[in-house]
């Protein structure tokens, strides 16, 4: 059994369209993954946390190297477990430096998905550059797929970050990632190696 973790973006939910065309996807195609799809914190000091205690539950997500999915700041989370313990990742609209543009957003905010409330303080913003990987080391373990008319994020930043990396930049689309199913293939590919 081979598992895959999904990361979804802030003030999303494994309810994502996203999230979920991957699941069907997956389900259908390769019967033989797990695909895991936590609900991740919307307090970015307890993403951490959360991530470290998922991966200690089920260990199993690490065996033969973490295949991570990650949406936009999913995308940094992901960046931040394969660079602290291997593995590869597929980064959709990938936030490069959340820490910043987040600081547009302090204040309190309702999760559209789960309807919780929650409030981000200037504090917050520490903790998520506390998870930056500034360089990247194994630019190989890395699919990146951006779209340049990513309404929320600077697709250049990413562009420049993961120059090394396996690069997907397609013209228009929008920060959800327009005809993401249609990549879901490559993305396979990319991360189980057949």
């Amino acid at each position: 059994m081979t598992h895959v973790l999904y990361l979804h973006g802030f003030l999303s939910s494994p309810q994502s369209v996203k999230a979920q065309a991957t699941r069907a996807w997956f389900k259908t195609h390769h019967p033989d993954v797990t695909l895991h799809t936590p609900q991740l914190s919307n307090y970015p000091a307890k993403v951490k946390a959360q991530l470290l205690d998922l991966l200690d539950a089920q260990p199993a997500i690490r065996e033969g190297g973490l295949k991570v999915i990650g949406s936009s700041m999913g995308g940094f989370l992901a960046t931040w477990l394969v660079e602290s313990f291997g593995g590869k990742a597929v980064l959709v609209n990938p936030a490069v430096a959340p820490y910043e543009l987040l600081k547009d957003f302090l204040g309190k905010h309702v999760n559209p998905y789960s309807g919780e409330e929650f409030e981000l303080v200037a504090d917050d913003m520490q903790f998520l550059r506390d998870l930056d990987s500034a360089e990247i080391r194994q630019p190989e373990s890395y699919h990146v797929m951006l779209q340049t008319g990513d309404e929320t994020l600077d697709y250049r930043e990413a562009k420049q970050k993961y120059k090394a990396s396996a690069l997907v930049v397609e013209e228009g689309g929008d920060h959800s990632f327009t005809n993401y199913e249609s990549h879901l293939p490559a993305i396979a590919t990319f991360l189980l190696g057949n």
